[in-house]
């Protein structure tokens, strides 16, 4: 086939990138535009589509999520820590001699294992590998061929292998199913017992991503990836990346996450993907699929307290990671020229401004390129300043790569308030103490700043996020880099973060429920989930202003694993329902034919993507009056008495038939319709709610958004 194209089969063979063989057929080749176009038209060819990149995105988290191992009562010690699971890993590789791999205390590697571990630069598969880490790949012939030269892994600072360059892959590895290494910190901050929340399952690396223009994954190294995966046995695939947003729908279908992600799923394995860093602008959010498992990300209990003293007395607390030596009383400046009282923001700050040498520098953050503020922050220290107070709406971000310089962060209340200290005394005195770690009140729970929200612009009736995890300053293993030992640990943030601890979570109720689909296990997360925080509080999400977190902030709420391990009822789904939902999604029996391999005849009459069974609801646009159906599944007691209760605001009229569910010995599935009506006359924004069927012990909750829509939309 190829060889009709190109002309011959030698030359067929040298275009030949990968073939796809295992969870689907197929194959990537290097080719012009004119030959994809005539290959496309060929017998027997459904699909061609262009190569496209991704990019990629511990000792509180886990106790903070219930899971502690001193407990032996939660999910972490009922599903013996995840044991016999294997989770694969889409990443940037793994640093295997880190401490967090080691295999102690594991029995032998599950038998159905057929991965390998693949040895390259600095990677010796067979000395790398043992039975926690039992799998190592790395795929990089769809980068080199999209830049259509080798790659130099020398000039790019990385390993022709699976070894992790940046410490991004063994970071989520080790939070996903690393194994128990006491006594470990971040120079003295969140001290404790580092591990993954599954430390009973085996790890397998598919290394993908590649440290080009700032960190690449081509697609065709990720769908073959995960055509690789499928064919080595993992349960569970975790996949901190995000490509950027889509201008059309079919962009991101056809894309080799949800291409993928659609043939594990319908293996059986559960696939865990990161939201996106791009909040906390509305319809951010990505790896929309409704067969993804989609977290976001969210902040923990936990604080790092720093002395701010103010030549007047007066004490304030900023946030930071400083583990050095309190400073002398310094000069305290504001970079801004007094006769214009014209600011400059922090990342305006330059190596070269010598004023700020030997003093403390207050800056206020205009950009949330982290990048830029990186390089603002290290000018104050290149210039000899003694450290920056730097003024952002966000508590996400920690200065931590320089434990030694004070980089300490306030609010805009805090830093207006210093800044008017500076304004109101000639000779502005600062002295700055080293942080400590805080744990519980009064810290609360807030989505992160930097999370992606919905509603999905992909699929606006499919909810995404679907859940929210822990993913602000997560401490776990990293590369040794320039230090002696192979141990080293650091406090990164992202939805890469969040994502592992929920396929943490997936492998622990995967060993608990071996015969639950990967469906009913993203239903049983989603309806169990956390809406308050744990001190009882609300749950915010940070924005501009920050507000009260709602469904496309979180999905269900933060995930809670020892609800989940027993939610009383689930949403199940099987392939034939995603292919349904393609189907309302308006794509034709060959297009479908090209995405899943499915060959089917989509009904006559387009059924409705409200009707996915999915663990929530979403209409975008509600005209008058919509009905929708859902089915749930008992996986709890056998004879149970749901009843239903919604929540919603005034004018938004919801009617749920039957009220009233009754499982026994003969009945363990049943249909429910919900019809949803509106009092509004106007086109407005989403409003938030829930149905919950509960039988006093059970709480089954579904986030409900619904917009309303008279005509046209404005929108």
């Amino acid at each position: 086939m190829l060889a009709t194209v190109l002309g011959s089969e030698e030359t067929s063979k040298d275009s030949m990138v990968y073939s796809y063989k295992h969870g689907f057929s197929g194959f990537a080749a290097k080719m012009t535009e004119a030959q994809a176009q005539k290959l496309s038209k060929l017998p027997g060819v459904v699909h061609v589509t262009r190569n496209r990149f991704y990019k990629p995105q511990t000792t509180r988290s886990w106790d903070y999520l219930g899971l502690s191992s001193s407990s032996p009562s939660n999910l972490l010690n009922k599903s013996k820590m995840g044991n016999g699971v294997i989770i694969g890993l889409l990443d940037t590789g793994i640093w295997p001699e880190s401490e967090v791999f080691s295999d102690e205390g594991l029995g032998p590697i599950p038998s159905r294992w057929k991965g390998v571990c693949e040895s390259g630069e600095h990677f010796d598969g067979a000395k790398a590998c043992n039975r926690k880490l039992i799998g190592a790949r790395y795929f990089i012939s769809g980068l080199e061929a999209e830049y259509g030269q080798p790659y130099n892994s020398s000039e790019n600072d990385d390993y022709m292998s699976p070894r992790d360059p940046g410490g991004h892959g063994t970071h989520t590895s080790s939070t996903a199913g690393g194994s128990f290494v006491d006594n470990v910190s971040y120079y003295g901050l969140g001290p404790g017992t580092v591990r993954g929340g599954a430390p009973g399952a085996r790890l397998a690396m598919y290394k993908v991503c590649w440290r080009l223009d700032g960190g690449v994954c081509a697609d065709a190294d990720v769908l073959k990836a995960f055509d690789e995966a499928i064919h080595d046995g993992v349960d569970v695939l975790s996949v901190s990346l995000v490509a950027d947003i889509p201008l059309y729908s079919e962009v991101d279908q056809r894309g080799s996450i949800p291409i993928g992600s659609f043939h594990a799923v319908a293996k059986g394995i559960t696939v865990v993907c990161a939201a996106g860093n791009a909040g906390p602008r509305a319809q951010t959010v990505q790896n929309t699929s409704p067969w993804i498992l989609t977290v976001a990300a969210s902040s923990l209990d936990r604080s790092f307290p720093t002395p701010i003293m103010l030549g007047n007395n007066q004490s304030i607390m900023g946030q930071a990671m400083f583990t050095g030596e309190d400073t002398v009383f310094a000069t305290l400046v504001y970079p801004e020229v007094s006769d214009l009282m014209v600011s400059r923001n922090c990342e305006s700050l330059s190596s070269n401004d010598d004023w700020m040498a030997e003093k403390v520098v207050l800056c206020f953050a205009s950009d949330y390129n982290q990048s830029l503020l990186d390089k603002g922050i290290w000018s104050v220290k290149e210039a000899g300043g003694l450290g920056v107070i730097i003024v952002r709406s966000s508590s996400d971000y920690f200065y931590s790569y320089a434990t030694d310089f004070p980089c300490v962060q306030v609010t805009y209340e805090t830093g207006t308030q210093i800044l008017y200290y500076i304004r109101s005394t000639s000779n502005p005195q600062v002295r700055l103490s080293p942080s400590r770690t805080h744990i519980g009140k009064p810290v609360s729970t807030n989505v992160a700043y930097f999370s992606s929200r919905g509603p999905s612009s992909n699929a606006p009736a499919i909810l995404k996020p679907d859940i929210a995890a822990p993913g602000v300053k997560i401490l776990a293993a990293i590369p040794p880099f320039d230090q002696p030992t192979n141990e080293a640990y650091a406090f990164l943030s992202g939805t890469s973060m969040a994502t592992p601890h929920v396929s943490g979570i997936v492998a622990l109720l995967k060993s608990l429920h071996q015969d639950w689909s990967p469906a009913a296990v993203k239903s049983a997360i989603v309806t169990t989930a956390m809406t308050a925080d744990q001190s009882g509080g609300p749950i915010f999400a940070e924005g501009e202003p920050p507000k009260l977190a709602d469904p496309f902030d979180f999905g269900g709420g933060i995930v809670n694993p020892n609800r989940a391990a027993d939610p009383g009822l689930v949403y199940d789904m099987d392939t034939e329902d995603y292919i349904k939902y393609l189907c309302a999604m308006g794509y034709n029996d060959s297009a479908i034919f090209q995405l899943t391999e499915h060959e089917i005849a989509c009904p006559a009459k387009q059924p409705s993507i409200l009707d996915v069974n999915l663990p929530s609801i979403t209409i975008p646009s509600l005209r008058k009056t919509t009905t929708l159906t859902r089915t749930v599944t008992n996986v709890g007691p056998l004879n149970s008495k749901y009843k239903a209760n919604v929540e919603f605001v005034s004018g938004i009229n919801i009617t749920v038939r039957p009220e009233t569910l009754i499982f026994n010995s003969k009945t363990k599935t049943i249909s429910f319709s919900v019809m949803i009506s509106s009092a509004f006359n106007v086109n407005a924004g989403y409003y938030f709610g829930s149905l919950t069927w509960t039988d006093g012990v059970y709480v089954v909750r579904s986030p409900i958004s619904v917009r309303t829509e008279v005509g046209s939309s404005s929108f």
